[in-house]
Parts: structure tokens; C-alpha cells; sequence
């Protein structure tokens, strides 16, 4: 499964998004992944009705039609669950290890779906078949042995349905434990620790009927063309009608400026829609005090029309009836100065005057916003900057507008609304001791950073990880690889062969399991499972294919084994729940008042609303209003400190996916809409930087991280390549960049890693 260089090339790509383009590569995934025909007709029950909910995004459904609601990069992880390609005891058998560990992330997933239950043998290096049952036993046998249960931590993935993060977060508690790090901890940690300040709720206040009447839209740090391409059906549709969109990103992706739709005949031949009309791009970590800028100007805006006496340009009767805080956050406004917020902006102040100006003269505005804003130092203070922004007139509660994080996983959200949450809320706790009769911990628990640390000093024991790929997720690569080298004991519940089943503890298991799109059949029949989608909305998914192999065990089903191994079935029938899920959704429903008649209500097509306070303009903070947030600008970063080292030689970097890409999980070496093919060791450089820094277009450099622990982080030979991205700053793709990124470089209260804010020095490669 080598790679040619003969493959790689740099050919800037000059069709909008979408398009014939992603048909195309649609057809060329479904043939390069070996997916029977008779699953083809899988993609028509994806986001529908009868079907399942697709293992990707987690941008919600429109109301079910007969229409497809599948998407180019919902097929990539549709085709990569039905592939033919399959891992038993004997591809083990051939290779140790050792062996596989020199392969790439691509190589590895390439190899197809694990088929059955595996232990790690250290004397042959190898991992070979173990029952079921041995393998519980020997998660609860370690987990038994630990002196405190502390010492493990439980990873989640937000590919995990609702009932199954229901049933591990109660094993956990009545385990002992509040650590569990999830994959929220590594993105959208931040708008979740920053709106329950201003707003009262860490989730969205929209819901996609709001796109239909919105007039403006805002989009901060998103590339939705490959994180989240149905969203662009909806940005389309919205420019169509008139509305305002406005892109704020570093780079000018290509989906945020045209789009080809292809539900739509006519956009693949007249070159597709214009969705952005303004462009704004700040430097990399600027934009707190871009937004910061926009709501000063507001400000003015309003000064200038009171004293004309003319409209206001604030929402007063907003402020008066819904809003405290507001008269300190203006003061600091007025306080604050333009040259600082502009140059800490990386934009002009007319750019700033643009932004506002658009944002002033909408009616019904939404922001939106990815990674791009949550994670930096200062994320938590930027996404309440924003909160701020809208609330200055009124754009939350009501038709058309709103705050809406975009969240990447499926269900991220969803764990989180089950109680995957290392800081659990006491009336939640209060809840499960009431239900269950048993006192849950209260303390703290450890998040993925925190994790990552425990481990490294022998704190933490055991690590399980319910999904994902943990040891390419996280940061600073080589000492998470160190960390989990570390445990006694890691369990990985997985799909398909990545490279945390190889960087392992002492004694390890891989424990294969059931994907979304396949038949989860047990007693009652076959079960469908819930999501929680990033508007809220929970919905039924029921797999349709054939399970990819006899041994495997649904999600729930080894959760509930392995809980049913280590405390016994006492206090909860753990085995009993795995044969109809419908009765761990009348679980949920004992704990979760929101939740009430779940059955009932998610039987519905489309499922129900998790309405949140917010969206009524009900203020679950402790004023009881929603709040404004003074935050100060910061000029002493560490992004300041190593320029002040190192003067115009320091880059500031910003890990991105590539289009053939899902969180770690590689499915192709190409990223059409940057123009990259062939290969994924490329650095995105502005050309006026590349020469400043006395390098050559195609040239190889090594990055090295400015830090201040004296630990060398590095990432070798990256392909320079001329890019349209603001000088002073460089994108390239994770998890190759993953080393760079320091362990405790991590933002403000939420504990997120940078990855979008990486000081960086380059050095010419050697030959």
C-alpha cells in the first residue's frame, strides 16, 4: 500500500465546490473501498426517516423528503464502515506491532473493519483472538485492582449514541469516577465553557428553520465544504434569496466562495452559486479582537445616531428588558484602542467598519462558527466577545437569528447532554443519586489534556477509549504516545485498525464493534439508537447493512457487559437494557426532565427539539439576564513573547483537516479545494513570507515549536506551497502537525489545545 511521488502534485483548484467534482468522487470512493453493490442503496437511507443518521457531521437534517440527504464526505465514511476489507486474527498474524507502526494513518485504514475481539500478547508482539467474556473479565479484573478509581479515565468519542453514553457515564460514576475526557475536550470545549456565562446554555439557538429567514450570516472559522457540506445547501440557498454572507477566516475556502450544488442540474453548468460577498481574514489568533472591533464600531454606530437623533442602532429595549452588564462592557469598549485592535486583528480598520456596517444593517442576523474560533488562548473570551456582539441587538431568541456552534462528530453534543462531562453539574449528580441510590463522586474530574498528564506521571492507570483515535487526536504527539505506553492497561472500542491500538499499554484490547450503518439486532429485534444533532434535535438512526461480521457487539451491548463485569447487575440490570434499548431511553427519561415520553416523542418522524432556554430568552445565569462579559485585550501571549525572541522568523501555525479527511481518520492523500494531490506533508505559506524567509516554492523545511520547557517539538520535511493565507501565518494538516502543539498550550478555561495558534520557527530540511 506504498504511495507514489510520482502522484504528488500542486494544481490550484479553479471549479467552485461541489459540483461534478464530488459526484465523481463519490463513485471513485465507493469503487476504491470494495463497497458491495447491494449496499449502494445504503446512501438513500442515510439522514432519512427509515435509515441511519450519517457517522459524520453533525449538521442536522431538513424536514425528510424524497430527496438524498447524503453529502461527498458522508459517503467517505459510509463507504469506509461497508467496505469489503476485513481484519481477523490473521492479518494479525502476519504482522506484528512493530511492523504496523511504520505504516501511515492512511495505510492503516485502509486495511478494512476488525472482526473480532483481540489481546495484545507481548511476547509475540502481536494481537490474537480472546472471547468476549475474557476480555470484560479483564477490564474489570484491572479496573478492580486500582487502588483509587481515579487512577483510570474513559475517553468518549462523539460517534457514540445516546444511549450508550447513558449507560457508560452511570458505569463510570458508580465506579468512582468523574474523568472523562471526550473529543468536545479537543474542539468545541470552548463555546461550551463560554455560553453558559453569557447566555445560560453551551448549545445553539437556532434551528435550521432560522437559515430560511435570516438576512445575514456570519461565519467564523469554518470550512463547511469538507467538515460540514450540507450546511452549504443552506448557505446557498440563503444567498439565492438575498441574504448577506460573511466569511471570517484566515484562508478563503473555497466552499464559503462558490458552490455547485448537486441537487441543483443548473449550478453544474453555469459554475454555481456565490455564497460569501464579503470576505474578512484575520491573522491567526486575532479574532477576539476583531470581534472585539466590530462591537466598538457598533457602538459608534449607535453614539452617532442618538446624537442625530435618528434609529438606534442597539436594540435598547433588548438591553433594558433582557441584558446586565451592559453599561461596564460599553465603557470598556469606548475605553479600548482602535491601532491595538486592529493590528492584534491582523486587518485593516476598515475591514472592521465593513464588518460592522454589514452586521448593523441586519435585520436577522446568525454567527456560526467552528474550530477556527474555539481553538486558540483566547477562545472562551472571543465566543463570548460574539455572544456580546449579537446581544447588542437582540439577535438571540428570535426569528432568523441566533448563535449557533457548529459541532464536527455526530454526536458530540449528545454525550455531552448524557452526562459525558468531567465537571458534572451537581443537580445532575443530585439526579442519578436520587434514581439509582448511590452517592455519585463529586470532584473534578480529568479532561483529555489532564488525562494525557495523569498518565505521563503514573496517576492514571487504565485508559478506555469508547471510540475515536485518541493518540493522533491529541497534542504533543510523542508525549501521549508516552503517556499511554505508561497505563497497566488500554482498551480501544473501534471499527477499524488506527494507531491508538498500537501505541498501547502493558496489556491491551481491541474490542471490535458495530457501526451506524449496520443492523444492531438483539433480543426485542433490531434497535435503533438517538443522536443529538448541533441544533438540538434528537432523532432515531437504524443501521441497514449486514454487521461486517458475526463476533461484533454493539456499543451498548459492551458497555454493558463490561459494566456488568466489574459492579455486578444490583443496582442496574446492565444486560438486561442491552436487549431493547427503548428501556435505557425510559432510563434517560428517570434522570433527564427534558427528556420526558422520550419513546414517544423521538417514534416522531424528525424526532424532537431540546429546546434551549436561550432560544425563548429564558437566562439560566446567575443574574437571570443574559450577561455581558468584559474581557480585556491580552498583549502578553505567548504568541508575543516568541516573536519578541525571534523577530520576523516567527510563524504562527494553524492545523486544518484536508478535504479527504474526518477527524484523524484519513480516507484519501488529496485535498481537491486547496489544490493539494498526492500527499499530506505540505505547509500553506503566504508567498511574500517564503521569500522574506529565503525559501523557494516546493522547497522542505522542518517546523520547529517555540516553547518555553526547553522540550524540543518538531514535525520533518513539509513541502512548502504558496497559499493565499495572511503573512505571518501557516496552515497545514493534523495530526501530522499534532507534535507541535505544546500540552499545556491550551485556551483559558476550557483547557482546549491551540491548534490554531502554534509559534513556529522553520529550518530549511536536510537533503
Amino acid at each position: 500500500m506504498s504511495h507514489s511521488k510520482t502522484s504528488e502534485r500542486i494544481q490550484p483548484y479553479a471549479q467552485p465546490a461541489g459540483g461534478l467534482d464530488s459526484l465523481k468522487s463519490t463513485t471513485v470512493t465507493l469503487i476504491k473501498e470494495k463497497v458491495p453493490g447491494s449496499r449502494y442503496k445504503t446512501l438513500f437511507h442515510q439522514n432519512q426517516p427509515d435509515g441511519f443518521d450519517c457517522p459524520g457531521c453533525a449538521w442536522p437534517d431538513r424536514e425528510h423528503t424524497s430527496t438524498f440527504e447524503f453529502c461527498e464526505n458522508g459517503v467517505k465514511a459510509v463507504a469506509a464502515e461497508a467496505t469489503s476489507r476485513r481484519i481477523g486474527a490473521d492479518f494479525f498474524a502476519r504482522h506484528t506491532v512493530a511492523e504496523l507502526l511504520e505504516q501511515s494513518d492512511y495505510e492503516l485504514e485502509q486495511h478494512g473493519r476488525l472482526t473480532e475481539p483481540l489481546a495484545y500478547d507481548a511476547a509475540s508482539d502481536r494481537y490474537l483472538p480472546i472471547s468476549w467474556d475474557d476480555a470484560y473479565a479483564r477490564v474489570a479484573r484491572h479496573l478492580k485492582a486500582l487502588p483509587h478509581p481515579d487512577q483510570a479515565s474513559f475517553y468518549v468519542s462523539g460517534r457514540t449514541s445516546n444511549e450508550t453514553a447513558f449507560l457508560f457515564q452511570l458505569f463510570v460514576r458508580m465506579y468512582g469516577t468523574n474523568n472523562f475526557p471526550d473529543c468536545s475536550n479537543l474542539c468545541h470545549e470552548s463555546s461550551s465553557r463560554a455560553l453558559p456565562q453569557t447566555v445560560g446554555v453551551g448549545k445553539a439557538t437556532v434551528v435550521l428553520d432560522d437559515f430560511e429567514h435570516a438576512d445575514t450570516i456570519m461565519v467564523f472559522g469554518q470550512n463547511p465544504a469538507t467538515n460540514h457540506p450540507r450546511m452549504l445547501n443552506e448557505l446557498r440557498a440563503a444567498a439565492k434569496r438575498g441574504a448577506t454572507i460573511v466569511s471570517i477566516n484566515p484562508l478563503k475556502e473555497k466552499g464559503l466562495d462558490r458552490f455547485a450544488s448537486p441537487q441543483h442540474p443548473l449550478d453544474l453548468l453555469n459554475g454555481g452559486a456565490r455564497i460569501s460577498s464579503l470576505f474578512i481574514r484575520p491573522t491567526l489568533g486575532g479574532d477576539f479582537a476583531l470581534i472585539k472591533g466590530v462591537a466598538k464600531r457598533v457602538l459608534e454606530l449607535d453614539d452617532a445616531a442618538v446624537a442625530a437623533s435618528g434609529e438606534r442602532v442597539l436594540d435598547a429595549a433588548f438591553l433594558a428588558e433582557h441584558c446586565a452588564g451592559f453599561d461596564a462592557f460599553a465603557a470598556d469598549l469606548r475605553a479600548e484602542s482602535w491601532p491595538d485592535l486592529a493590528a492584534a486583528a491582523g486587518v485593516p480598520y476598515q475591514d472592521i467598519d465593513a464588518l460592522a456596517r454589514t452586521y448593523a444593517q441586519g435585520k436577522a442576523v446568525i454567527a456560526t462558527w467552528g474550530m477556527g474560533l474555539t481553538q486558540h488562548r483566547d477562545s472562551v473570551a472571543a465566543i463570548q466577545m460574539l455572544s456580546n456582539l449579537m446581544m447588542m441587538r437582540g439577535n438571540i431568541g428570535r426569528l432568523g437569528a441566533g448563535l449557533c456552534p457548529v459541532r464536527g462528530h455526530s454526536n458530540v453534543q449528545g454525550d455531552r447532554t448524557m452526562g459525558i462531562e468531567d465537571k458534572p453539574a451537581q443537580a445532575f449528580l443530585d439526579r442519578l443519586r436520587d434514581v439509582y441510590g448511590f452517592e455519585p463522586p463529586r470532584g473534578h474530574g480529568l479532561d483529555a489534556v489532564d488525562t494525557i498528564k495523569a498518565m505521563l506521571d503514573g496517576r492514571v492507570k487504565v485508559f478506555f477509549g469508547l471510540g475515536g483515535n485518541f493518540a493522533m487526536a491529541t497534542p504533543d504527539t510523542p508525549r501521549t504516545f508516552e503517556a499511554l505506553r505508561n497505563c497497566d492497561l488500554t482498551v480501544q472500542i473501534s471499527t477499524k485498525l488506527n494507531r491508538s491500538h498500537l501505541i498501547h499499554g502493558r496489556d491491551a484490547l481491541i474490542l471490535p464493534t458495530l457501526g451506524r450503518t449496520e443492523i444492531d439486532r438483539q433480543k426485542t429485534g433490531p434497535q435503533g439508537v438517538t443522536v443529538e444533532d448541533s441544533m438540538c434535535m434528537v432523532h432515531l438512526s437504524y443501521g441497514i447493512n449486514p454487521p461486517a461480521s458475526t463476533q461484533l457487539r454493539s456499543e451498548t451491548d459492551i458497555v454493558a457487559g463490561i459494566a456488568d463485569a466489574t459492579l455486578g447487575g444490583g443496582k442496574v440490570d446492565w444486560l438486561g437494557h442491552v436487549g431493547d434499548y427503548a428501556s435505557i431511553r425510559d432510563e434517560i427519561a428517570k434522570v433527564f426532565d427534558a427528556f420526558h415520553d422520550f419513546n414517544a416523542r423521538v417514534a416522531r418522524p424528525g424526532g424532537f427539539h431540546l429546546t434551549p432556554a436561550s432560544r425563548e430568552r429564558r437566562w439560566l445565569t446567575p443574574s437571570g439576564k443574559a450577561q455581558f462579559i468584559v474581557n480585556a485585550l491580552e498583549k502578553d501571549t505567548p504568541i508575543a513573547r516568541a516573536r519578541a525572541l525571534h523577530g520576523d522568523q516567527l510563524m504562527v501555525l494553524m492545523t486544518a483537516r484536508s478535504h479527504d479527511q474526518y477527524n484523524t481518520t484519513i480516507y484519501a492523500l488529496d485535498d481537491r479545494y486547496r489544490g493539494v494531490y498526492g500527499q499530506r506533508r505540505v505547509l500553506l505559506i503566504n508567498p511574500e513570507d517564503m521569500a522574506r524567509l529565503g525559501f523557494a516554492d516546493g522547497e522542505r523545511v522542518d517546523i520547529f515549536t517555540v516553547w518555553h520547557d526547553g522540550i524540543e517539538r518538531r514535525a520533518d520535511c513539509f513541502r512548502l506551497v504558496e497559499y493565499d493565507i495572511p503573512r505571518g501565518c501557516l496552515g497545514a494538516y493534523f495530526p501530522e502537525t499534532n507534535p507541535l502543539i505544546p500540552l499545556d498550550s491550551v485556551a483559558d478555561v476550557s483547557n482546549t489545545p491551540t491548534s490554531k495558534s502554534v509559534p513556529v520557527l522553520l529550518r530549511r530540511a536536510a537533503a
